[in-house]
């Protein structure tokens, strides 16, 4: 049995359909909330509710499970997340209960850049997080990750959004020269499942990213081109923009914009290009063969739809 835990959310449910179409039976750790749990649909998994501070609650979810997969993460969330919660107590919750359970081996998403020492909170939390899968005493894999998109992403459609909320221009961290590595979710998904059975793979930390060093400016015109609009692209200094980013993170909660997005942006945030050939035999898809999710969209009432979520 497979237990994963954030496998409602963009990783996970991409990770749940292909480990359930590879036959592997899967349970999906499930928060307790008022809202009913994204949970896939037309694909046979368990679910166990638990929350993450119920120690015996996650004893009784890893009952029968040789493998965790833990994807939870609060960034998303922006200035309103609890990275001390989602991020590092979630992981010391999930890790002390697998190795109570006799879990054989554990699975850990991160970010390309983390480190515990790190000034930027998320890329910190996650180097938190890591030492505590690291000292498990439990085989474990941890794949530290460039930018993740596809079909229900926070990036690309984040992106899309923000075109649309801002006719005329979009602003750039200065000029949006940083170079990232975008990885497409599915190939994600695949390394963490093929890793399954790569004893070459326990007990290491890799770094992934897709094929290609994209500067960030270029990113945001393959997506203006996908979308058949036209912005004028303006550089602004990032310590101006990191101002403007947390004015509007605060007034308009459903905004895609985030202090940890500027966060990542950094500095470049790459690896090896040949990282997943090398290690899981697999070619990663290039970055503008992947952006059919944002077609066909009505972005703008999307992202006035979020906007009216927010703030009710």
């Amino acid at each position: 049995m497979i237990l994963i835990t954030g496998g409602t959310g963009f990783i996970g449910r991409a990770l749940v359909r292909q480990l359930v179409e590879a036959n592997y039976p899967v349970r999906l750790l499930i928060r307790p909330s008022n809202q009913s749990p994204n949970l896939p649909r037309g694909i046979p998994v368990e679910a166990a509710i638990c929350s993450l501070n119920d120690s015996r609650g996650l004893r009784s979810a890893m009952v029968d499970v040789e493998t965790v997969y833990h994807l939870i993460g609060g960034e998303w969330r922006g200035v309103r997340a609890n990275l001390l919660q989602t991020d590092i107590q979630s992981a010391q919750a999930v890790t002390r209960a697998a190795g109570e359970a006799n879990v054989k081996r554990l699975f850990m998403v991160s970010h390309l850049g983390a480190d515990r020492a790190s000034a930027y909170p998320v890329l910190k939390a996650k180097g938190i997080a890591e030492e505590y899968v690291r000292r498990s005493g439990i085989d474990y894999t941890i794949l530290r990750s460039g930018i993740v998109y596809g079909k229900g992403d926070s990036f690309t459609s984040g992106l899309a959004r923000l075109l649309h909320a801002f006719p005329l221009v979009f602003l750039l961290p200065g000029e949006g020269s940083m170079l990232l590595q975008p990885l497409w979710v599915e190939d994600l998904a695949t390394s963490l499942v093929w890793a399954l059975d790569n004893n070459a793979a326990r007990n290491q930390v890799f770094e992934v990213g897709g094929p290609e060093f994209l500067p960030f400016q270029q990113i945001v015109q393959l997506v203006m081109e996908t979308l058949n609009i036209q912005r004028r692209l303006v550089s602004i200094p990032p310590a101006y923009l990191r101002i403007l980013t947390i004015f509007l993170e605060q007034s308009f909660p459903g905004l895609p914009v985030s202090i940890y997005w500027l966060d990542y942006l950094a500095s470049n945030r790459i690896c090896k290009l040949d990282a997943l050939p090398q290690i899981f035999d697999l070619m990663p898809g290039r970055f503008s063969q992947h952006l059919a999710h944002l077609k066909g969209e009505n972005w703008r009432r999307s992202l006035f739809q979020n906007l009216m979520r927010k703030t009710n």
